[in-house]
């Protein structure tokens, strides 16, 4: 008896979906357990939330909502983009996220004609993106768990359309000076111009040491092959509005646009972005906050005798053995953190930094678990 074929291409039947961190409510029904007694350390999220001036935003634009659609070109967050990093607007490109900018890097770029090259335990959306594609995966071992950038300019091939440079790097917290960024950028465009497009994707920088930041814009402007992608997910705490942003110069940012859902950042995502841009004292107070949770962690495991990796973003990758039995372990006290099996490190687990209670309680358990 014949079957028929599928109707999907066989580079999209190749995919393994993307797995998103457990939800609270999951595990609850999971386990019968409470839903107020869990802590979610497992994606990376603001434990503070959002700040009070996007919540008041977002209270005054609910009362004052229609049935329109959003903006279709962001108008007023695309100035408060360009106002925070002095570029004109028509070097901006809206996403759903930054995920989302990566998937319309990939779509204007990529197809079953070229390449991409990112890193071994690098951010697992960029394997995918060129999947999707049905491009050619060129992915180059990492070094101490982060990107061997010289290898990875060698590895540019004739048919690389895409770099992908994840800085700090998601999901091993590494992170690179902007003196090696740049020196691989200048190499890049020395080598091949304009024909390979490198994506630098700083979704964590904002956790980043004030000393180790550097305005990217100032790249962007000297290099007309770079993309640079944030996120207001992360240190901003709009992970369930979902607004990101890419800076490109104009000829790049046109082709972005080209391929970008019309109405992909949603109104009240739009509205919450300018006010999480207008708010730095929460920027700062996430900042501390995180800082002081990630050297508690840091510490514990090292007291624990522990291999780690030094994170410069909001959470630290931790190798524990035998990872399954001690996520399931963890679960079952109400815990949630991240295993990292898919991308490479079975025997890591990927804890991102909460409320100091919430630390705390996670190192009780994880102590105890080793213990038994």
């Amino acid at each position: 008896m014949s079957t028929s074929p599928s109707p999907a291409p066989a580079h999209i039947q190749a995919i393994a979906p993307y797995q998103a961190g457990k939800p609270i409510e999951e595990l609850a029904r999971e386990f019968g357990l409470d839903p107020e007694s869990i802590i979610k350390l497992a994606s990376n999220e603001n434990p503070l939330g959002c700040s009070e001036q996007v919540r008041e935003a977002l209270r005054q634009a609910v009362v004052s909502m229609q049935g329109r659609y959003p903006d279709p070109n962001g108008f007023e967050l695309k100035a408060a983009i360009a106002a925070r990093h002095g570029v004109p607007a028509d070097w901006i490109t809206l996403g759903n996220g930054s995920n989302d900018l990566l998937e319309l890097a990939s779509l204007a770029f990529l197809d079953e004609g070229t390449s991409s090259v990112y890193a071994q335990y690098a951010f697992v959306v960029y394997r995918l993106a060129t999947q999707a594609r049905g491009a050619r995966h060129l992915m180059v071992p990492a070094r101490d768990y982060g990107h061997d950038l010289d290898a990875m300019a060698e590895a540019i091939a004739e048919d690389t359309r895409l770099v992908f440079i994840a800085n700090p790097n998601n999901p091993t917290g590494t992170h690179h000076p902007a003196t090696a960024i740049e020196a691989f950028l200048e190499r890049v465009q020395a080598r091949h111009g304009g024909r390979v497009r490198v994506l630098l994707d700083e979704a964590y920088d904002d956790y980043l040491d004030p000393a180790e930041r550097f305005d990217s814009a100032q790249w962007v402007r000297r290099y007309p092959n770079l993309i640079v992608t944030r996120t207001l997910s992360k240190a901003y705490g709009l992970a369930g509005l979902r607004v990101g942003y890419a800076l490109a110069q104009a000829e790049t940012t046109d082709l972005l646009n080209r391929v970008r859902q019309p109405f992909n950042v949603n109104s009240l995502a739009q509205v919450a972005a300018c006010a999480a841009l207008a708010d730095q004292d929460f920027l700062r107070q996430t900042y501390a906050l995180n800082r002081a949770g990630r050297e508690r962690l840091s510490q514990a495991f090292g007291a624990l005798g522990l291999e780690f990796v030094p994170s410069s973003a909001n959470f630290v990758l931790v190798r524990v053995g035998d990872a399954a039995r001690i996520n399931r372990a963890l679960l079952e006290r109400g815990i949630i953190v991240r295993p990292v099996g898919g991308d490479g490190l079975p025997e890591h687990l990927r804890v991102s930094v909460g409320l100091p209670e919430e630390n705390e309680r996670f190192i009780r358990a994880l102590t105890d678990i080793l213990a038994a």
